[in-house]
């Protein structure tokens, strides 16, 4: 029986620390200070974290089925680097899931919670307003956490990893599509959605989540690109 549950408590152990470096890592990818196509080996990792090899790659293998990392035979993982289809695949499931993740959290939002959604996004508005890269790092933090903080008060843990994922990917695309330099989210867009909440207007609030979504994917250039040969790569 002691032999069963130091196995079970290494197991757990194991699940708690492949998950903390899952974490960590999708909050870099997020943030982007990881970018699409960076190596993400499991000796660098392992030693990053000051974990064995094991415990890094059962991280990556994680991240790998949310989609945020490639693992490639004799390569090795990859922050993933999402084709223009899949970035496309990203905003419509944003566009059915959102809608209705914001009206259960509107069924269920108290005074506090649209207290710490204004006050979010005060600090995003600050953060708009500072220069250089922290700020802007945070600022992409503070304007995805908008999103994952309505997915906590509508009270489905199982959404709440979705748009986990989601956010995480979105972030991939933007850093690889985007056209502007402007946050990945419209900050006037988010204090509009939180005043419909609070006025009870569900119909209009689900209309500006929408309008968002496709105001983010409005600043993408996915047009197919033709790849060139080598040859024609250098003919002047």
């Amino acid at each position: 029986m002691k032999s069963a549950a130091k196995a079970q408590q290494a197991e757990d152990s194991t699940d708690t620390g492949a998950q903390q470096i899952r974490d960590a890592i999708r909050e870099a990818i997020v943030e982007r200070r990881l970018s699409p196509g960076t190596k993400l080996s499991e000796s660098d990792v392992g030693n990053l974290f000051n974990v064995s090899r094991t415990l890094a790659r059962a991280a990556l293998q994680a991240l790998s089925y949310e989609g945020l990392v490639s693992v490639e035979k004799n390569r090795g993982a990859f922050v993933a680097y999402p084709s223009p289809e899949e970035a496309r695949q990203i905003f419509s499931a944003r566009r059915l899931v959102e809608p209705g993740i914001l009206r259960e959290a509107a069924a269920r939002i108290t005074p506090d919670d649209i207290t710490h959604l204004r006050q979010l996004l005060l600090e995003e508005g600050r953060l708009m307003s500072e220069r250089g890269q922290t700020a802007r790092r945070a600022e992409i933090k503070a304007s995805g956490d908008f999103h994952l903080t309505l997915a906590v008060i509508s009270g489905n843990s199982i959404m709440q990893r979705f748009m986990e994922e989601l956010v995480a990917r979105s972030s991939l695309v933007i850093a690889l599509y985007g056209q502007s330099t402007a946050s990945s989210c419209g900050h006037s867009e988010h204090g509009d959605i939180v005043s419909a909440i609070e006025a009870d207007e569900l119909d209009r609030a689900c209309q500006l989540m929408l309008h968002h979504i496709a105001h983010i994917e409005a600043d993408l250039d996915l047009r197919e690109r033709k790849s060139l040969g080598l040859k024609e790569a250098f003919e002047l």
